[in-house]
């Protein structure tokens, strides 16, 4: 077939799928339709050229793209339990796939929002906007969500103004995003324990399912559709998360595989505690209900959940079964939620490794009945790693501690004041950042700059601060080589970020959580990256250094597609 002929072909496919589009606000006017059918055109002509230079034909495609998230895991958990892994679950990557012992994250505020809108754009946050999971609108001080979008519902669920709905906010396009424009027959379904989780991998052109916290039940929202289709009414019907309803999380193994972890009730879980066996719900709960769903996030169960529901989508959206690729991306919220309750380090979360190790095995077992092993590649990542609590690394004989964020952000405010003679004159943001008050500044008839450098000066001299850098500095350069810069500056976006963001030191965390992420540093940037997938992906370990921004122009190599415009990273050394 001539290009002239595919560019027809592909045209014609893009005219009907606008045509059989459901509304999206004002997003089906002509102009969009003649933009739609432009983008199509300059695409097939993108993918002629990508297949003069290597990259696969289309009928050698992977049918299937399976992009697998672990919430909060960081790589040496992979490779500290590999003695303790099941045959065909983790082991599949490390066995028979290719692994990146050095992949990271180059970002300096690794948090989920801003890892899930890195992995499958290829673009930092930076790039993509999504700077962190909330931030302070810069003129206002209102906060403003990753995913919200108030022109949003959830389908069937209440939706709060901050709830995640939509991803207008992601200023790049997916992976899935190229290949629905090149293709609009290939379908793109993510999936999550959280809003953020599904909707960032699904772009602008995917369609998101969330676990809903108050029900148990998988929903999307209005932006995708207006009702569930019958598979998903079915799944819910059955009300699957009630199973668990006073059942127990028990440990996998027998006490001593678990001598390698901290023991359970560390004296900083406070007084909830925790410790295995685990009961879902309370002994006073009579049925289950938004407590005990939301409960299940933090255990194996929601993961399980999570899987089931894929495999129901893999059906129900006959995922994989014709010559067109689809991706299915799953994103399991649970290890994450573990973390920051128990801390990385603790018997809880390697139990919980352990138990989602087992279910990837079930998993890629009904994936090779279902799609066939030689028809799709499994990717596995994870948006951030997770540092060990400011205990461990004190019991370790190093530096560590905890910081309230609204104290010495009180202590600057307090500084300006003295300066300047006008108070609140910043804000403390959620990206381990400062948000100068503009509406103060221009009552006041104060320079900003002046203001911003004097926060930066006040929050050096806080205990536990590294480095911080103002506006000024981000957008001139003028600090280039400095340290963290480069990291600071791929994880602030002009519009977006805050006026003077900021980094800890290693072993300092500003959270209510026990263990938590969001730093620079190796334990929260060195995450996994495995690839399995004959005969796209040979076998074998990598140590060189990768980042994650590599994985979306890896897969829209194998997928015969230009990278997402907004990528910057480059195809992966695979073995």
């Amino acid at each position: 077939m001539g290009r002239a002929l595919v560019a027809r072909v592909h045209l014609g496919r893009a005219d009907r799928a606008l045509a059989l589009q459901r509304p999206r606000g004002d997003h089906t006017v002509t102009l969009r339709r003649l933009l739609a059918r432009l983008s199509a055109f300059l695409l097939v002509l993108l993918l002629a050229a990508c297949a003069s230079v290597g990259t696969p034909p289309p009928e050698a495609r992977p049918r299937l793209v399976v992009f697998l998230v672990v919430d909060g895991l960081p790589q040496r958990q992979v490779l500290a339990y590999r003695d303790q892994l099941a045959p065909d679950g983790f082991a599949r990557f490390l066995d028979k796939g290719a692994w990146f012992s050095q992949a990271n994250y180059a970002h300096a505020f690794t948090v989920t929002a801003a890892g899930h809108a890195t992995m499958l754009t290829g673009a930092y946050p930076h790039r993509t906007g999504i700077v962190a999971n909330e931030w302070r609108d810069l003129q206002t001080g209102a906060e403003v969500y990753n995913t919200g979008d108030t022109a949003h519902r959830y389908i069937g669920h209440n939706t709060n103004p901050l709830d995640g709905t939509s991803p207008r906010n992601l200023k790049a396009d997916t992976v899935g995003d190229v290949l629905r424009q090149a293709d609009p027959r290939a379908k793109v379904i993510a999936i999550s324990g959280k809003d953020r989780g599904a909707i960032l991998p699904a772009g602008h052109r995917g369609t998101a399912y969330m676990y809903m916290g108050s029900t148990g039940r998988f929903a999307s929202t209005t932006y995708y559709m207006q009702q569930h289709p019958a598979w998903v009414e079915a799944f819910n019907a059955a009300r699957p998360a009630d199973r668990w309803f006073k059942q127990e999380w028990k440990p996998l193994l027998p006490e001593a595989a678990y001598a390698r972890s901290l023991p359970d009730n560390q004296p900083w879980y406070g007084r909830a505690g925790g410790k295995l066996p685990m009961m879902m719900g309370t002994q006073a709960d009579d049925a289950p209900g938004p407590g005990y769903y939301t409960g299940l996030l933090r255990s194996p169960f929601a993961d399980e959940l999570s899987l089931e529901f894929a495999r129901a989508a893999i059906r129900g959206e006959q995922l994989g079964q014709d010559e067109v690729p689809d991706i299915l991306s799953v994103s399991l919220s649970g290890h994450d939620y573990v973390n920051h309750a128990y801390s990385a380090e603790s018997r809880m979360s390697q139990d919980h490794f352990l138990q989602l190790d087992r279910m990837l095995q079930s998993f890629f077992r009904d994936l090779d009945q279902m799609v066939g092993p030689g028809r799709y590649v499994a990717v596995l990542t994870a948006d951030h790693g997770f540092m060990p609590a400011p205990e461990v690394f004190k019991a370790q004989g190093q530096d560590g501690g905890r910081l309230n964020t609204g104290q010495f952000v009180g202590r600057v405010n307090a500084q300006l004041e003295s300066a300047f003679g006008a108070a609140p004159l910043v804000f403390g943001s959620p990206g381990s950042a400062l948000v100068v008050n503009r509406k103060l500044l221009a009552e006041k008839r104060l320079d900003f700059d002046a203001v911003a450098e004097r926060a930066r000066a006040a929050l050096l001299q806080e205990p536990g601060l590294a480095a911080a850098y103002t506006r000024r500095e981000l957008e001139s350069r003028s600090r280039a080589g400095a340290p963290f810069f480069e990291a600071i500056e791929k994880t602030w976006h002009k519009d977006v970020a805050g006026d003077v963001q900021y980094v800890l030191k290693p072993g300092y965390m500003a959270s209510s959580n026990n263990a938590t992420h969001g730093s620079p540093y190796p334990y929260d940037t060195n995450v996994p990256i495995l690839f399995w997938g004959p005969p796209w992906v040979k076998p074998g370990r990598v140590d060189s250094r990768v980042e994650v921004v590599d994985i979306a122009p890896t897969l829209a190599r194998m997928l015969a597609l230009p990278p997402p415009p907004a990528a910057e990273g480059r195809p992966l050394p695979l073995p």
